[in-house]
């Protein structure tokens, strides 16, 4: 996980380094400008948010077991996941350990443990992360847990409990598998899933810890051979297939940690990012019956330097509302945080440095990453959950500690500001960050986070930002394309401007968000809303009022 510091590198030699729900009737129309620059000004609020965890009914804590230091595996880190399992239309909670855990969301702030009433208490393995999506088109979202040597898919039984349907559907176990996704690759309407898997290590491996300056921590990446990810076409009727090699994917980089699909070239098909562990990023280009590598080619295989980076969690969002979607990439300590802009005709820039990013995240390991507007004023802003992989990295590198701090970075007009100190006390306490999801899980109009700490409890962080702007969230219900709606791309207008907004539930790492599409809308109070599916239909909305939950069904009228 990323690159070691510089002094203990020199020291190894080469091979090292390490508020209610309006249902909107919508129209057929033919509109599909992109959208352009001139979001809502940022306003001039701070950021404030609070720890509601346990107050909330959120009672889980994650311990590393096993005598320390502590290996590479042993500090891969988990996931969490906002969902709607039962399909009430609030958000429920999903926390993987080696337990997992269920919560389910009032709408209200309030969360009560299901895990028995779902079955999930019965599951067991070495579970790490998880994706969440509607694989069967059934109206409830379905989970597939990744794992080390294992992995699971969960059929949401009408939202009565969860059915462990992995053989019966094809889905062998992963070597190592961490972050997933689910995506429509080849637009028939079902959810294809694409499982990320990181490195060849065992009991059996020979190199499970390393020296330091005498001082025996875990190994980095480059120790390990590289495992490689697969990928699962839905056939339909429950089964999936291994088209892997079909693809092309079998040429990817391995060591993956994150992935995140969308349509990145507004071509109507969606492409994959994934993010590797000190090895080039790859970034699947979608030709409609395969994919290309283009990673290198495109400008986001490597840092603006040219350098493999250690890649971990990753996110799309147009953080500067040109109407194309950018790509986050979270990275290891003394490495600049990517940050991709879309430059157009498939190619990127990586503008970390220009964008005020490379300074402020240089000194954390990043892992959990998601865009999100905190502030609803049509500006879309970062947060990274942050954390050491080495447990005993302060006895090695005394300017460097195990716990780090969750970090958010506010967006205006191209640029980032580390708003961190200021955001509330959270932000202030040192956690092992790992995964971390996004989800406004109250309704009251501003995004949440949830955040992992691999040697603590969860941080369910509630967005208390005073004089935030209007919103406008977009519930979206395939017909001809995916249920979920998974990889729309929904434009919404104002007398401000336009902002494109990618429908999604994946990205970050080891976790899935909320894929309701949350749009900040500053200080207008309508907006119109165009959103064109994966089906390459498009439905217009004009003049819906702000602050509130919209649902907008596919050719709907």
């Amino acid at each position: 996980m990323g690159r070691l510091v510089a002094t203990i590198c020199v020291a190894l030699g080469a091979g090292c380094a390490h508020r209610s729900e309006t249902t909107v009737s919508t129209a057929l129309a033919s509109d599909h400008a992109p959208a352009q620059a001139g979001a809502a000004s940022h306003t001039e609020t701070g950021a404030q948010f609070v720890d509601v965890a346990a107050t909330a009914g959120l009672k889980y804590r994650w311990e590393v077991v096993g005598k320390r230091p502590l290996t590479i595996l042993q500090t891969i880190g988990n996931g969490c996941a906002f969902l709607d399992y039962d399909n009430d239309g609030n958000q429920d909670i999903l926390l993987v350990g080696p337990r997992l855990a269920l919560y389910r969301g009032d709408g209200k702030g309030k969360f009560t443990d299901v895990t028995a009433s779902t079955g999930l208490d019965r599951l067991r393995g070495h579970f790490l992360g998880c994706g969440v999506g509607d694989y069967d088109n059934d109206g409830f979202d379905d989970i597939y847990i990744t794992a080390y040597r294992g992995g699971m898919l969960l059929h949401n039984q009408q939202g009565r409990g969860f059915r462990d349907v992995t053989r019966e559907a094809g889905i062998a176990a992963q070597p190592w598998g961490t972050s997933c996704t689910f995506a429509d690759v080849d637009g028939d309407g079902r959810l294809d899933l694409y499982i990320c898997n990181y490195a060849r290590f065992g009991p059996d491996t020979r190199q499970q810890l390393c020296l330091y300056n005498g001082i025996q921590s875990a190994c980095g990446p480059r120790f390990y051979a590289p495992e490689k990810g697969t990928l699962y076409h839905n056939e339909g009727g429950g089964r999936f297939r291994d088209t892997t090699r079909e693809w092309g994917l079998d040429a990817v980089q391995g060591k993956g940690l994150g992935v995140a699909a969308a349509d990145y070239d507004g071509r109507g098909r969606p492409g994959v990012a994934i993010a590797n562990d000190e090895m080039g990023g790859d970034l699947c280009d979608n030709f409609g019956h395969g994919m290309r590598l283009v990673g290198a080619k495109s400008g986001t295989a490597y840092d603006a330097s040219g350098n493999v980076h250690g890649g971990m969690g990753l996110d799309w969002g147009d953080f500067d509302n040109d109407g194309r979607l950018d790509l986050a990439v979270a990275t290891f300590q003394h490495e600049a945080k990517s940050l991709y802009h879309n430059d157009g005709r498939g190619l990127f820039t990586d503008v970390a440095a220009d964008a005020g990013l490379a300074e402020a995240t240089v000194p954390s390991v990043a892992f959990g990453v998601k865009f999100l507007d905190f502030d609803n004023d049509g500006v879309l802003d970062l947060i990274y959950a942050n954390g050491h992989v080495q447990d005993n990295i302060a006895e090695i590198d005394r300017t460097t500690t195990y716990r780090q701090h969750v970090q958010l970075l506010r967006g205006q007009a191209g640029r980032f500001e580390d708003v961190s100190a200021v955001a509330g006390e959270p932000f202030g306490r040192a956690i092992v960050g790992r995964g971390l999801a996004t989800a406004d899980f109250d309704n009251d109009g501003r995004v949440d986070v949830l955040v992992v700490d691999s040697e603590g409890a969860p941080l369910l962080l509630h967005n208390e930002t005073p004089q935030a702007g209007h919103w406008m969230a977009v519930r979206l219900t395939g017909t001809r394309s995916n249920r979920d709606g998974i990889g729309a791309l929904v434009t919404v207008t104002t007398d401000r401007g336009k902002q494109m907004r990618l429908c999604h539930a994946d990205g970050s790492y080891l976790s899935s968000s909320d894929r309701r599409v949350h749009v900040g809308l500053g200080a207008s109070s309508k907006a119109t809303v165009t959103v064109r599916w994966p089906s390459g239909h498009t439905d217009v909305r004009r003049n819906v009022d702000a602050d509130r939950v919209i649902s907008i069904t596919e050719g709907g009228q």
